[in-house]
């Protein structure tokens, strides 16, 4: 039996996490770059004088 190749593990650990990371960020984006549909806090005009 051969020797584990640790540094192909640890690189494959790193993409890994760095992918994770990259989608989260895409996440984030998406999620701030949407207006909220239903916020009570801004008035809608129904006109209630």
């Amino acid at each position: 039996m051969g020797k584990p190749n640790f540094d192909f593990q640890k690189r494959q650990k790193e993409i890994a996490k760095k992918k994770k990371n990259e989608e989260k960020k895409q996440r984030k984006l998406e999620k701030s770059a949407t207006p909220p549909a239903g916020d009570p806090e801004q008035p809608t005009g129904g006109g209630s004088q």
